[in-house]
């Protein structure tokens, strides 16, 4: 629940306690009435629900959250961290793909190249950003932008959120699986620091295609996993209505990606979620993005490499 009014199934009795609230309030406003107390009570009463339900979200709960409408998106973080962006625009093979942005920045007195997938909050801006699901194009003009941040030895920041990359017949004709998986071997090797950070959702190869980094973080309540619950549901299940049970099944949660060593630090949210306080989460990626490039930056090139690729070598391990 949040300023807009909009709210998650979850969040039920903190609407109805919201909703007393209000409603005490415009009492007081219409017949002069002192409901001071009262009220503080029940803000109290709803401080204290609001902390219980988020001390014990479930994965489901938590990819709900992630996809949270009003949520910031990459260009908002973009606003809030970075001076002097730049957008670079086209992929110089086919067209330029909305859904991805990027372009040189300032990280205060540090030059980046940021690369985002950034949504739409209405109607019209989601179909510019094709809902932020890439095209070839997106993840070539991505690769693009990295290779001209090796050329002029910039460290590179991604800001990852989708549900995935387009599915449809024409970016399969134009190459998508080919363009993503490029894109995994130019970023292993690429010779500058990378800072990979997961702000909401982040499925399927979509997620991956801009995912390979030196410093993978990832928000509180942000997911990542390799197919979203739904589809997973019914490739497991044959419904696609178990998808609490998918999700759980998935781990995608940042505290499960940590504990297996996928991420590397949990960037922590507002209580309720980073729509809450924009700013807040803003500034805490920002100090965990500064803190990742001090790491990195005291490495060689051929260093990052080899780290980099040790790294995700390790994630192959598995048990039968």
């Amino acid at each position: 629940m949040n300023k807009n009014g909009f709210y998650l199934d979850f969040e039920r009795d903190l609407v109805a306690l919201q909703k007393q609230i209000d409603e005490l309030k415009e009492q007081a406003e219409t017949n002069g009435l002192n409901v001071d107390e009262p009220v503080r009570k029940l803000e109290a009463q709803a401080a204290k629900k609001r902390r219980e339900i988020y001390a014990n979200l479930s994965p489901w709960q938590q990819v709900q959250i992630s996809r949270h409408p009003h949520r910031p998106y990459a260009l908002d973080y973009v606003e809030r961290m970075l001076a002097d962006f730049t957008e670079l625009h086209g992929d110089r093979l086919f067209a330029d793909d909305r859904s991805i942005i990027g372009g040189p920045a300032r990280l205060d007195d540090e030059s980046v190249m940021v690369v985002g997938i950034q949504s739409g909050r209405n109607l019209e801006e989601r179909q510019k950003r094709n809902f932020g699901m890439p095209h070839p194009e997106g993840y070539r003009k991505a690769r693009r932008l990295m290779q001209m941040a090796a050329k002029f030895q910039l460290p590179v920041l991604t800001l990852v959120d989708t549900s995935g990359a387009y599915p449809g017949i024409e970016a399969e004709e134009r190459g998508q699986a080919e363009a993503i998986a490029r894109n995994l071997y130019e970023m292993s090797h690429l010779p500058v620091p990378i800072v990979v950070a997961i702000i909401g959702q982040a499925f399927s190869g979509g997620a991956i295609g801009i995912t390979v980094g030196d410093r993978i973080l990832m928000l509180e309540h942000a997911c990542y996993s390799v197919i979203v619950p739904e589809s997973c549901s019914t490739i497991l299940f044959k419904v696609r209505d178990r998808r609490e049970e998918a999700a759980e099944a998935l781990r995608l949660t940042a505290k499960d990606l940590k504990q297996q060593g996928i991420i590397d630090r949990i960037v922590p949210e507002p209580l309720g979620g980073a729509h809450h306080d924009w700013d807040n989460v803003a500034s805490a990626l920002k100090r965990c993005v500064q803190d990742a490039l001090a790491e990195l930056q005291r490495l060689t090139p051929e260093e990052l490499i080899a780290q980099r690729l040790d790294k995700f070598a390790a994630m192959a391990r598995f048990e039968e």
